[in-house]
């Protein structure tokens, strides 16, 4: 199979890329920094279009039999004003699918979406596909705009809502967290049991060669996180172990712990690590798809740097 991976200089897309090369693929990238394309066998680097303004994707579609896209605007931040998200997570995405319909070999678009499409923060209740969409930023909107794109022109597509996805070199929060956990201190956060779903990359990866080799889940959505949720705790406990430390966790009520955070000007971080966000996978596992992993062993491989 030939495949189209946009964004494949990125985060998902170097690994993505290299995955599919060694399982046979012939993967076309189309990176911002072809340079950073991991080379090999059966990989083509090309330079990525500019998605801020229109594109003509026909060139990167020529011969190839689905797309996977991964290419946008992953940064989620109030500064950056709606109208960029909407032209390049949305717009450009609709330049793509509409552009691939019209292409009589591509037989698949995977389009990697994400769970702040469904929903923002976080919720008491189990989080499904069939939960109406509730986007709470700009960043989630125009993920949900662009899935109706996907959904309207009439290539076969499947598209993908991942939760917080970490990896080599962490981003974000993950990150975050992994700096606080090699801290020589004790940390005030043995009370945060609330659960939250990860999902570790090489799930990710599994999950979208799946998608691609499996014709049945054409036309369909699918959330995709690691098997069992976990908490911030947990994830503090199991960082520092991978590194033979004491997890020096002390449990103070979350109110004094949100009442500093948020005098810190930390409210949104608050936000977050004090409400669950449990995903559910049972429609991805049912159409056959096995996690590699879970939570807690891709956590500790990240902490010993093998991820």
């Amino acid at each position: 199979m030939r495949v189209l991976v946009t964004g494949a200089s990125g985060f998902i897309g170097r690994e993505l890329t290299g995955t599919l090369a060694a399982a046979g693929f012939h993967v076309r990238a189309a990176a911002r920094n072809p340079a950073r394309v991991p080379a090999a066998e059966f990989v083509e680097a090309v330079q990525m279009p500019d998605l801020s303004r229109p594109v003509d994707w026909r060139p990167f579609l020529a011969d190839v039999d689905a797309v996977v896209h991964l290419a946008g605007l992953a940064r989620v931040s109030a500064e950056i004003p709606e109208a960029q998200y909407d032209r390049l997570n949305r717009v450009a995405t609709k330049e793509l699918a509409l552009q691939a319909s019209l292409a009589p070999n591509v037989r698949r678009l995977v389009f990697m979406s994400s769970i702040r499409a469904q929903i923002g923060v976080g919720t008491d209740h189990l989080v499904t596909e069939d939960d109406v969409p509730e986007p709470i930023d700009a960043y989630g909107r125009s993920k949900l705009a662009a899935e109706s794109f996907v959904r309207g022109y009439g290539v076969p597509y499947t598209i993908l809502r991942p939760v917080l996805t970490f990896g080599r070199e962490p981003r974000g929060n993950v990150a975050k967290l992994v700096r606080l956990s090699s801290l020589p201190l004790p940390l005030p956060l043995g009370a945060f049991h609330k659960k939250r779903s990860l999902l570790a990359l090489e799930n990710l990866l599994s999950a979208i060669r799946f998608v691609l080799e499996r014709p049945a889940t054409a036309g369909q959505v699918y959330i995709v996180a690691d098997p069992l949720p976990i908490s911030l705790a947990e994830i503090i406990e199991t960082l520092r172990r991978a590194r033979d430390r004491s997890p020096k966790l002390i449990s103070i009520p979350e109110g004094w712990v949100g009442a500093a955070m948020r005098g810190l000007g930390q409210t949104e971080a608050w936000d977050r690590i004090q409400t669950s966000f449990v995903a559910d996978i049972t429609k991805l596992r049912d159409a056959g798809w096995h996690p590699e992993t879970d939570t807690r062993l891709a956590l500790e491989r990240l902490a010993r740097g093998e991820t």
